[in-house]
């Protein structure tokens, strides 16, 4: 496995953003923090670089992929009330930050969300906000770069408690610390069980996870090649997908 120092945080002065970065100043990473303004930055670990861009125009992000050996997406359109966020951002983030690497394929943990496969959820109806995080996933996958996606339950909601369990199927639902998520999608760029694999993950009460190897372990990994996860729904064909989808999957080379 490649050694791992600077890791760009997209989405890194978000709530779990932050822990995100936390995590990886612990770890003795380098974090570089993408914001599209500086101030914003504020209050995060003095070893971590900041760069200024924005998701939504790729020639912006030159700076932010120089050198970094792994991405963590942890972003999120958040309060965008335009019907077309989920798409720009969520999924066109992806996009772009792929684009801007060129050839390179540095590790990637990339964080979407429970429902992504659920496609008649209520989260769905404006926007097709599962729709396209989903594509963000397929891009990731077909992308050629070692990757874990991470589907989180409901972050920061009901019990209290950093004991991990993950699960597959997107067929479940629960609560997941912010801090524990952020721990494990560092841990999984520097753990090889956990390349190549997709899965859920909540929290609870219990001791606190630190082998994160066997947690890992738990997790069946994707078909090579494959547009979903495994044992996900196969209710997205491809062929009845928007042009503009297949047409980032041509330029990028996947299709």
């Amino acid at each position: 496995m490649a050694v791992i120092d600077r890791v760009l945080v997209v989405g890194a002065t978000g709530r779990t953003g932050r822990h995100v970065v936390v995590e990886a100043v612990h770890h003795g990473l380098t974090p570089v923090a993408l914001v599209r303004d500086a101030s914003h930055a504020s209050g995060l670990p003095n070893a971590t670089e900041i760069v200024v861009g924005d998701l939504t125009e790729p020639d912006s992000l030159t700076d932010a992929v120089r050198d970094v050996d792994a991405v963590i997406f942890v972003h999120g359109s958040g309060d965008d009330p335009r019907s077309d966020s989920y798409e720009r951002v969520d999924y066109g983030g992806v996009v772009n930050v792929l684009r801007a690497l060129g050839d390179r394929r540095p590790r990637i943990a990339l964080q979407t969300t429970i429902f992504v496969t659920r496609r008649d959820h209520p989260f769905n109806e404006v926007g097709q906000a599962l729709d396209w995080k989903r594509r963000s996933e397929r891009v990731v996958r077909l992308s050629g770069a070692p990757y874990t996606i991470v589907r989180p339950g409901w972050l920061d909601a009901g019990a209290k408690g950093d004991h991990l369990r993950i699960e597959q199927g997107d067929t479940s639902e629960d609560n997941a610390s912010r801090a524990a998520v952020a721990s494990l999608l560092v841990q999984a760029l520097l753990d090889t069980n956990a390349t190549g694999k997709t899965f859920e993950v909540f929290s609870g009460p219990g001791p606190a996870t630190t082998d994160f190897g066997a947690l890992f372990v738990e997790a069946q990994p994707d078909a090579p090649g494959a547009l979903d996860a495994v044992r996900d729904a196969t209710n997205l064909p491809l062929d009845e997908e928007p042009a503009r989808v297949r047409d980032d999957l041509t330029e990028l080379g996947i299709l």
